[in-house]
């Protein structure tokens, strides 16, 4: 077994090997929540979720990190100008809603979203604000080794120093002078354009319940800072991945490098970040009005045609959407669930599931996933597993049948495919509809027996229209739901 990533910061596949044998550190940038989710902040979930997977599956313990900013320029920013129809003061009249309200009601719909598509909880999941005192630690160290300063002004502002750190821009192979001004501070207490915000002075007009005391003034923290700080506190100074999407790596991941390691921490062996979602080969854009939401999606496919959709790509290319790019995905989920529903019955005809744990996936297939994650290999043997199901189905061959079954439910598992269906089939109203379904194909085959037709396909016609699909087979019908 031999594991291969792309780390962004050398620029090269390289070799994965844990720095404690037989356990993985990982930490993955989680969602700032000024807002609902977005494609792109699900398509990087599940890109690590299915990184998770496949780490334990080789038999690594791996410890997730994944974090939530709740402290934001535009989360304050959201709060004051925005009135938010569902938020209702005791007066009954709509009111401004204070900023960490709404980003706790922001990060439940993050939740929401990770769950329904079937998203592993990480380990810890550290929220900014409950680590005010591991930031001013980590300023405090950055102070005193010569590379962060307090603004002259007294406004409060701390800066990290860029020209004071040789090494600022390895993470993205820039050269400081040719780097924007960082804009996430007032300039004028910078010794440099580029100098970006560790700490912020508390301002006229924000929130005082948005600052905290520090030994600069109260403020709060800037948003590179909080990342290094809780990665710190929870896997130590040196880790094994961090990751997040490809638009985080400039400033936000090069700034959490250049922090960390000027402050003395090793920081991250491995730099992976997943590839944007387009549309139309463009990218997406509100002003544009090409964007589509993780709830728009599902309102046209169920979960795991979503999740397979997001999550069909390598994880580092870009993901092209088009409107008829969840049909495809429903297609191909349907071919993999209609072999499954028919192998079951052939395999299990008393009930039963599959033993996951005794199972092991298919050698190409490992092979895609050890190689950088390369899922689109790892699909095109998922589905010629089930190609190869069909045939032994259609030409009697229970073993073939079986071994096929084992193999597709094992990398439906691996994939995180599963884990949406079994968390729907946990759902009591499911578990109802099944039953009503199997009582009106009950139902079909007496009336098949005495060579009712008539009634026979009457019951077809309205399982049809609810959308469920029967087909008959030598071992009588199976169904399965229309993914539309």
């Amino acid at each position: 077994m031999t594991l291969r990533f792309y780390d962004t910061a050398s620029a090269q596949v390289r070799e994965f090997q844990p720095l404690e044998p037989g356990k993985v550190s990982l930490y993955y940038c989680g969602a700032t929540v000024q807002g609902l989710p977005h494609v792109g902040h699900v398509r990087s979930a599940i890109a690590f979720d299915q990184l998770t997977r496949w780490l334990r599956y080789r038999g690594f313990e791996v410890t997730v990190v994944r974090n939530v900013t709740d402290i934001d320029d535009k989360i304050l920013a959201k709060s004051a100008e925005s009135f938010e129809d569902d938020f209702v003061a005791d007066g009954g009249r709509p009111a401004k809603e204070p900023w960490w309200a709404l980003a706790y009601r922001y990060e439940q719909a993050f939740r929401t979203a990770y769950e329904t598509l079937g998203v592993s909880a990480p380990s810890y999941e550290p929220r900014a604000t409950g680590h005010i005192p591991e930031m001013h630690a980590l300023i405090a160290r950055l102070i005193d080794r010569g590379h962060a300063y307090a603004a002259p002004d007294g406004s409060g502002d701390v800066y990290f120093d860029v020209r004071s750190w040789p090494e600022y821009g390895s993470l993205t192979h820039q050269r400081i002078d040719d780097m924007q001004a960082a804009t996430d501070a007032d300039p004028r207490g910078k010794r440099d354009p580029r100098d970006f915000a560790l700490w912020k002075g508390h301002k006229a007009g924000d929130p005082e319940t948005a600052a905290w005391d520090s030994p600069w003034g109260r403020g709060r923290p800037g948003w590179h800072l909080e990342c290094s700080a809780m990665v710190t506190k929870y896997l130590g100074p040196r880790f094994d991945i961090h990751g997040g999407g490809l638009d985080l790596r400039f400033p936000h991941h090069e700034n959490e490098l250049a922090q960390s390691t000027a402050a003395g921490d090793g920081f991250a062996n491995f730099w992976m970040h997943n590839g944007m979602v387009t549309y139309r080969g463009e990218k997406m854009s509100k002003s544009i009005g090409n964007t589509v939401s993780p709830m728009e999606m599902l309102s046209q496919a169920s979960p795991r045609v979503v999740r397979y959709y997001l999550g069909q790509a390598q994880y580092r290319s870009v993901l092209d959407y088009n409107p008829g790019s969840l049909a495809e995905a429903a297609s191909a989920v349907e071919r993999i669930d209609g072999f499954v529903a028919k192998a079951t019955k052939i395999v299990y005809p008393t009930g039963g599931t599959v033993q996951l744990e005794r199972v092991k996936v298919p050698n190409d297939f490992a092979e895609a996933m050890d190689d950088d994650l390369n899922i689109p290999k790892a699909l095109a043997s998922l589905h010629a597993t089930v190609r190869r199901g069909n045939s032994a189905l259609a030409e009697g061959n229970r073993e073939v049948v079986k071994d096929s079954l084992f193999d597709v439910a094992r990398m439906l598992d691996v994939l995180g495919i599963d884990a949406v269906r079994n968390a729907d089939s946990a759902r009591p109203e499911d578990k109802t509809l099944k039953a009503l379904i199997r009582a009106q194909l009950e139902a079909r085959a007496a009336a098949r027996a005495a060579k009712d037709w008539a009634a026979s396909d009457a019951i077809r016609d309205a399982l049809t229209g609810a959308g469920v699909i029967v087909e008959d087979g030598p071992q009588g019908a199976s169904w399965s739901l229309r993914q539309d």
